[in-house]
């Protein structure tokens, strides 16, 4: 599944092939997704806008995919709630969305049938952009884009104050270590990439990043798979030291990935290029490659 930001679709094509299987047509820019746990569902933030630095307010709504008949079965209305880009999903399928605009994470205890959000709590930040989220959702991680700053909030509980931390100018890229204990952010104007010790909310190590550092991705082994958007390259880099292990050169800009466990890969979409590529993460090889439509972002590889 890729969302294909500026043909306003979400798009099937086959993981072996590259063959496109089908499209479902979307409102106009639709970004960020989630899959639920039994693959039969998924949730796209209808974002509204091409950037974060349009002026306009946005879209408003999440649309829900039936995945199996690939159909747009409904939206659910968030108003007055603008620019929905972050979104997530814990492993009781409760859904989450942030808006960029007012700076509030939304939830829906069962996104299935909703219609309205269940309940609501700050980001802390300006221009709250994208988060992540603790696997039973207790807690999630904002990265806030005009204040420059992370805060962690509790989702389920907004009597508990965010707690901010300022990790570099501009911090985009999120990921969350697999024991959640440590949060890792790349910044994309300081171009430095941070470990976060998440119960502290201190930064134990601060390192050089590429240029523009967009994405971060835990892979398999524990190690970070970074997306480097001006310089056209994903890197793999050590989750202790910070340094940079291994460079692929792409031949567009990186604007996300997906990381499959299983088979020890991850696709790129390079939106500059229409284009989307698998490659080895054991060799940080380039495995296939297949055209898209306009601008492929976000990803999701489905097994059923």
């Amino acid at each position: 599944m890729l969302i294909e930001k500026s043909s306003h679709c979400l798009s099937f094509y086959n993981a072996d092939t590259g063959a496109l299987v089908d499209s479902i047509a979307l409102p106009d820019f639709p970004h960020e997704f989630v899959v639920d746990s039994a693959q039969q569902f998924a949730y796209v933030g209808h974002y509204g806008i091409r950037t974060s630095s349009s002026p306009e307010a946005g879209g408003s709504s999440i649309l829900v995919i039936d995945i199996a008949n690939r159909k747009l079965v409904r939206s659910i209305d968030c108003r007055p709630y603008h620019r929905l880009h972050g979104i997530g999903i814990d492993r009781f399928d409760r859904l989450y969305a942030l808006s960029e605009t007012s700076g509030v994470l939304l939830q829906f205890e069962n996104p299935r049938n909703a219609d309205l959000p269940s309940r609501a709590a700050v980001s802390g930040g300006l221009k709250s952009h994208l988060f992540a989220l603790t696997r039973d959702g207790r807690w999630a991680y904002c990265m806030n884009l005009l204040s420059h700053t992370v805060t962690k909030i509790s989702p389920l509980d907004a009597t508990v104050t965010p707690i901010a931390l300022s990790p570099g100018e501009k911090p985009e890229g999120i990921a969350l270590s697999a024991d959640e204990k440590t949060l890792y952010v790349t910044n994309r104007i300081s171009q430095t990439i941070v470990s976060i010790d998440t119960d502290t909310m201190t930064i134990r190590k601060s390192a050089p990043a590429r240029p523009d550092p967009v994405r971060a991705y835990m892979m398999p082994d524990g190690r970070l798979l970074v997306a480097n958007y001006e310089d056209n390259s994903a890197t793999v880099v050590d989750p202790h030291s910070l340094e940079e292990i291994s460079r692929l050169e792409l031949s567009g800009r990186p604007a996300a990935a997906c990381v499959d466990a299983e088979s020890n890969s991850a696709f790129i979409a390079l939106s500059t290029i229409d284009e989307c590529v698998r490659i080895d993460l054991a060799t940080m090889r380039i495995i296939s490659s297949f055209a898209t439509r306009a601008e492929p972002d976000c990803c999701f590889l489905l097994r059923q």
